[in-house]
């Protein structure tokens, strides 16, 4: 595949890259280099793709690796909170809605308190991927992926409650 065949490639699908490196990375320095690591990432494997899976799935995949990565490796030295971007919520923010606002802020802070794979799962689930997608990219079961999903909403739900 040609250079030019892979930015089209990146070009139609930079926002679940961008919601990958804003959901973790906390400041624009580091969503920047996770950015180029998953763009080098994508381009060492681009000519591996073998169009057995949609490409955005191959992207999620390569991407939500490397972000694994990049974040293990930067906690190992720094750690930090990672925090969503509230771009990841399917719901409207109606700004006059002052309790969707404050539920959505509380939601999105327990969902930073995740680890990386359940944070990934969450992020892919929010993002309206099909199970058998979600399990494409994270190299799971289908049913492991309902039974994540099922806990994680669970713990959501019991922490939500507290707040």
């Amino acid at each position: 595949m040609s250079k030019k065949e892979f930015i089209t490639v990146i070009k139609a699908n930079q926002n679940l890259i961008y919601k990958i490196c804003y959901s973790y990375c906390s400041n624009s320095e580091d969503r920047k280099d996770l950015e180029q690591e998953i763009l080098m990432q994508l381009w060492n494997s681009f000519g591996k793709f073998d169009g057995r899976v949609k490409v955005s799935t191959w992207i999620y995949k390569v991407a939500l690796n490397t972000a694994i990565s990049f974040f293990r490796n930067s906690s190992k030295t720094n750690k930090k909170v990672v925090h969503l971007d509230s771009s990841i919520f399917s719901i409207t923010n109606n700004d006059d809605d002052e309790q969707l606002n404050e539920n959505i802020n509380t939601l999105k802070k327990l969902i930073d308190k995740l680890n990386e794979f359940d944070k990934a799962v969450i992020l892919l689930y929010l993002g309206n991927n099909k199970y058998s997608e979600i399990s494409e990219i994270l190299g799971i079961s289908e049913t492991n992926v309902a039974t994540k999903i099922s806990r994680i909403k669970t713990v959501l739900k019991e922490q939500f409650a507290k707040n």
